[in-house]
């Protein structure tokens, strides 16, 4: 039979493992003592030791988890040298789940063998658990610390708060530096410091005849004194009494030509100072959660756990690549020193964030060109006949581009190709000859589009290029009927066929939406898939695109120019080819910006245009307006102009509530011209090809992104005639909005691009490609020094250690695992 104290040390080892929420026994540790001390003294052990138990029970539910933690540390020496009963025994492995909310952050490294025995600190994993390292106490609830009961926990979960390991990442979004001290009589106006004072005088009283008060104090520090304000906090009077020696930071502002301070932090100067005198961190906030609660909360958490979290960079990265320690650099990043040491720890905290997304993609390339191919060899006498046939020359970019996708399908390796370029580059032709040379030697290709407008493009494209039609300009590689449409809202009668026609070979290429990987869709011999406007699909979609093949090649496409720092990063898993170069013969799209005051002559451009024989484009932000809303919608607007602006002309309207046949209907009348307005939301942003469109106009245009904005800009200009792009803000003040002006001083989308990274982030560009960068906190992907720095360290480890392996990379792996999440799988 187990004595009292092996039992006590089950509980308290559980406890520990729990992080100390005072859970592992309903209704609090306390509860066992009565039975426990009865038990205890049957067993004949000593009054000392049964004091000493008692008196840390008793105390533990009122301890925060530093006491607590340090408590049942003391408790489980002490009476394992008072009774000579060793309790050095490995903890029971439990299964412990984290809470589904939890987002990921760096894990810990597996403890020692020997810090597992005698003293149970906080941050103990699984010793049954060598494969998925990390600190079990961090993810205890937040509950576990002093102050925060039910109700707050559930207020911080709005912040993405449940646990201690959230609190350990939740960053600040930035800092106030009131480190320098200075006297009153050196303040100056607009000054941002911390003084040191005694106060000399406070009151509170009522002002707004009573609906408000306002405590006032009068501050001295023997070269000055300085008026100091707080409003609606009267119980402020009780704690700034006269001769009370505070820490004062903040603005000064001026009162009657006098320096004053309005609603300062303050701390009495006993106190360690989170809230002035130092570099203070700001914290994003929400409803019921002040700055002060939750930097309190965050250096109770911090300050425990930062110094006990287990490195998980290798040695040798942390050395060559001058970092700083995890433990400093999660200190230091709450709580700065300094700001040469903020900056250290913010460098480090993004490193590891772009170090992962690095190992990720190198992994996911490797594997991917573990795999083999069927190769496909085109020979030049071929190729160039094609050159000759096509009805205008190519670019060097597209001829580049054939070239890296002509090696790629040479080489028994699936090409895994990302083909960039900028809007009416010429990706199209790029693709059909990819899939062409596939063709030639009898397998078949797949052409998948995000929108059935798209996908119909892509079939009247194609087939005018490729088949036996007598067309001039036709390469005259398929027979009518070889190349196919496939759309979620093709008859059922034609979708069998198309069905059986992929099924037995006898169609060779087929254009179509996700109706490509629904239902009973298979292929005799697909060889090659092409993904266009990639960044629409999720990795489920591409995937099972994919695997209607065996291992085919795979081509994506973007029409999104993508920055240098994504392609290192976020695409870093494929080979790219980048198209910057445009067809002879297209000019440039004139980009004006209008003030709301100048649509008229916006109207009286689109009606001079239309005069010519030209077409136009009209963009709004919204559907239909909403109660809450105040932009333009294209369902009332189209009305609108139409009865008001423009009663002469035949107006369409496009948005991506109408059904798939009513889209048909309306891009086919814009296309025959039997429409010469259309005005539409941003379901045009893709793909739409009207040459004779030469007017885009887009309203709301503050509300759209740039990369967005060049897409639209690029549904004219397609023709040989010149085309224009005139942008209306919501309002005046957006006039000198810098986006809007970029965009009219450049027609380049690769300035463009990286412009919009840095302005709102990669959102815009990883579109569905989400495993791994949504959980970014620290990293700016606009940082190529810090991402070719962490590409260098990435490679240098996979060389020396491809599969992670080694007992030195143990921690990185499971880190690295946890990162990207089990079973993410594909990100191509």
């Amino acid at each position: 039979m187990p004595s009292p104290l092996e039992k006590l040390k089950k509980f308290l080892i559980l406890e520990s493992e729990r992080g100390y929420d005072n859970r592992a026994v309903v209704g609090g540790l306390d509860k066992i003592l009565p039975a426990w001390k009865s038990e205890a003294a049957t067993f004949g052990l000593p009054e000392s030791t049964i004091q000493l138990v008692d008196s840390a029970l008793t105390a533990y539910p009122q301890m925060d988890i530093r006491e607590r933690a340090e408590g049942i540390k003391t408790l489980l020496e002490q009476i394992g040298a008072a009774s000579g009963v060793p309790l050095t025994a490995t903890p029971p492995a439990q299964e412990h789940k984290p809470s589904p909310a939890q987002n990921f952050k760096p894990a810990a490294a597996e403890p020692a063998a020997s810090e597992l025995t005698g003293s149970y600190q906080p941050g103990h994993v699984r010793a049954s658990t060598q494969d998925q390292a990390g600190l079990i106490g961090l993810t205890a609830d937040l509950t576990v610390l002093n102050g925060i009961g039910p109700k707050t926990a559930q207020t911080l979960e709005q912040l993405g708060l449940h646990t201690l390991e959230d609190l350990l990442y939740y960053f600040p979004r930035r800092y106030d530096d009131y480190s320098q001290m200075k006297p009153i009589n050196r303040l100056q106006y607009g000054d941002e410091v911390s003084v040191l004072v005694n106060v000399k005088s406070a009151f509170t009283r009522n002002i707004k005849g009573g609906k408000l008060t306002m405590t006032e104090a009068v501050v001295e520090d023997g070269t000055g004194a300085l008026r100091v304000t707080w409003f609606n906090q009267p119980w402020l009077e009780k704690s700034i009494r006269p001769d009370t020696q505070l820490v004062l930071s903040g603005k000064i502002d001026m009162y009657l030509g006098r320096l004053s301070m309005n609603s300062p932090d303050w701390e009495p100067i006993e106190q360690e100072h989170l809230h002035t005198n130092r570099i203070v961190p700001v914290y994003p906030l929400t409803a019921k959660v002040t700055q002060k609660s939750l930097r309190k909360m965050m250096h109770q958490t911090i300050t425990f756990w930062s110094p006990r979290i287990p490195e998980f960079l290798p040695r040798q990265v942390i050395e060559q690549g001058n970092l700083s320690s995890l433990n400093q650099a999660l200190m230091q990043v709450h709580f700065p020193d300094t700001l040469d040491k903020l900056h250290t720890a913010q460098e480090r905290l993004a490193f590891d964030e772009i170090f992962l997304l690095q190992l990720g993609v190198i992994r996911q390339k490797r594997a991917w060109q573990s795999n083999t191919a069927q190769a496909f060899t085109v020979p030049d006498e071929w190729l160039q006949e094609k050159f000759g046939q096509l009805p205008y020359p190519l670019t060097g970019a597209q001829q580049r581009s054939i070239e890296d996708i002509r090696a790629d399908l040479a080489s028994g390796k699936p090409m895994n190709r990302l083909l960039q370029g900028d809007v009416g580059s010429g990706k199209t032709i790029v693709a059909a000859l990819a899939m062409a040379f596939v063709t030639n030697s009898g397998a078949q290709s797949a052409i998948m589009a995000p929108t059935s407008i798209l996908a119909d493009q892509h079939y009247r494209n194609l087939n005018s290029l490729l088949t036996r039609n007598g067309n001039e300009g036709s390469l005259n590689l398929y027979q009518p009927g070889e190349i196919r449409l496939l759309l979620g809202d093709t008859p059922e009668s034609e979708k069998q066929e198309i069905r059986a026609g992929l099924a037995d070979g006898s169609i060779k290429l087929v254009v179509g939406t996700h109706a490509l990987i629904e239902g009973p869709v298979e292929f005799k011999q697909l060889q090659i898939a092409v993904v266009d406007e990639q960044h629409r699909f999720g990795v489920a979609q591409r995937s099972a695109l994919r695997a209607k093949g065996d291992n085919p090649h795979l081509l994506v496409m973007t029409a999104t120019p993508i920055p240098r720092s994504l392609a290192l990063t976020v695409y870093g898993d494929l080979d790219i080819s980048v198209m910057d170069e445009m067809p002879g013969g297209r000019l440039p799209i004139e980009t004006h910006v209008l003030s709301p005051l100048e649509r008229e002559r916006a109207y009286t451009f689109i009606r001079s245009q239309i005069e010519q024989g030209h077409q136009a484009f009209i963009i709004y932000p919204l559907v239909e307006k909403g109660d809450k809303e105040d932009a333009l919608a294209a369902v009332e607007e189209r009305d609108r102009l139409q009865r008001e602006v423009f009663p002469t002309l035949t107006l369409g309207l496009l948005h991506g509530r109408m059904k798939p046949e009513e889209k048909d209907q309306v891009m086919t009348g814009f296309r025959n011209r039997e429409t010469q307005v259309l005005v539409s939301t941003s379901v045009v942003e893709v793909g739409v090809d009207i040459p004779n469109a030469t007017v885009m106009i887009v309203e709301g245009a503050n509300r759209f992104g740039l990369a967005q904005l060049h897409q639209f800009r690029g549904r004219v200009g397609r023709g040989a005639d010149q085309s224009y792009c005139l942008l209306i803000p919501d309002n005046d003040d957006a006039v000198e909005n810098e986006r809007l002006q970029v965009m009219a001083q450049t027609n380049d989308g690769f300035i463009l691009a990286e412009r919009d990274l840095e302005q709102r982030g990669p959102g815009d560009f990883l579109g569905t490609r989400q495993a791994g960068f949504a959980e970014l906190r620290m990293a700016n992907l606009s940082n190529v020094r810090l991402i070719e720095k962490a590409r260098r360290f990435a490679h240098q480890v996979i060389e020396q250690d491809p599969e992670l392996k080694s007992t030195e990379h143990h921690a990185l792996l499971s880190t690295l695992n946890r990162f990207w999440g089990a079973g993410r799988g594909d990100i191509s």
